[in-house]
């Protein structure tokens, strides 16, 4: 059957390999299925759960558009747009707040790693992050949503509201109940200095990850630089435990290629790490420089880039503005 297919990535600049990997070239092979419906949203909302610079905010919007297109993901196909351009979203977004329980919020681990200690300062979007996340995904009937690990329980709270809409106001099934799709052989990109944590661009050291926008002899660097372990590598799975940045060198080479971690362990088992750098810095330099590249070359053409969301913005609001009135109807307004 065909997939109505929903998935965002926040506009928080310097998209990197992490990103790439756990999202954007899912998204791209989900494009190029001609039997889906894809929306691929820039969640810029979301972004404002933390205190932005409008300017950087504004070009970090265009930075991301410009980063779904020079991946593969083509604008004539799929819906891209971003989400403060469709006012449906925080309209919903509130409704949907009003019969979602405090209890199912509370128990949402990541607002829980993200306000850290002093939760008392952290922002009431920030707690209620995964009800505009829900919002966004059950406005546009979307049948599958394309999750990490760390978005899993907000899918999960998703289907929970969902369910609960449509018992509360006794419409069954008028709020999709969407499935997951998790990504096989693929793992958790890990920072390249320390393989206990995730990549990210927070991250003080820029050795720390692959940037969508780094040079060919940037990412051969940073490569030669990963950090590693004095030992051989292992030629069966089992064997990293313990290992944390041999298996994410390894896993980063099997999600390029989309292949599972035992094949490249019987590429690489007994061999040094100086042979897995080598293979790896020359298929990342084949698949990321040319994305660098047109990232580069898309900047520079802001009028295209606003055209392509404010084109996307009016497909989603087409389908979002009919949803949310219906949606007030049943509420009764």
């Amino acid at each position: 059957m065909p997939k109505k297919i929903f998935s965002g990535v926040q506009p928080t600049g310097n998209l990197h390999l992490g990103n790439y990997l756990g999202a954007i070239k899912n998204f791209v092979d989900l494009n190029n299925d001609n039997q889906n419906k894809c929306i691929f949203c820039v969640v810029d909302l979301h972004a404002i759960t933390v205190k932005q610079d409008k300017d950087q905010l504004k070009n970090n919007i265009l930075e991301t558009a410009a980063t779904f297109i020079a991946s593969g993901i083509d604008p004539s196909k799929s819906i891209i747009f971003n989400q403060s351009k469709v006012t449906a979203h925080a309209e919903a977004s509130w409704m949907l707040s009003c019969i979602a329980p405090m209890g199912w919020l509370n128990r949402m681990t990541q607002f829980k790693e993200k306000a850290g200690k002093d939760k008392e300062k952290a922002s009431v979007g920030l707690y209620i992050y995964p009800i505009l996340m829900a919002s966004d995904i059950l406005l546009y009937d979307a049948t599958h949503v394309p999750v990490g690990e760390d978005q899993k329980q907000h899918l999960e709270l998703t289907r929970d509201i969902a369910q609960k809409f449509n018992k509360d106001f006794n419409c069954n099934d008028f709020l999709k109940v969407p499935e997951p799709l998790i990504k096989k052989n693929f793992s958790r990109i890990m920072s390249l200095k320390d393989g206990l944590k995730k990549m990210s661009k927070s991250d003080p050291s820029d050795l720390s990850r692959i940037n969508l926008t780094d040079t060919k002899d940037e990412i051969i660097n940073k490569i030669k630089k990963a950090k590693t372990d004095s030992f051989p590598i292992p030629n069966e799975e089992h064997k990293l435990k313990d290992r944390p940045e041999a298996e994410n060198l390894l896993g980063i080479y099997s999600s390029i290629l989309n292949q599972n971690l035992d094949k490249s362990l019987d590429e690489f088992g007994g061999k040094n790490f100086s042979d897995l750098k080598r293979d790896l810095a020359e298929i990342l330099c084949n698949k990321i420089s040319p994305i660098s590249d047109e990232i580069k070359r898309l900047i520079n053409e802001k009028e295209y880039l606003d055209e392509v969301l404010i084109q996307g913005a009016s497909k989603a609001e087409e389908i979002a503005a009919k949803k949310i009135k219906e949606m007030k109807k049943l509420i009764g307004f």
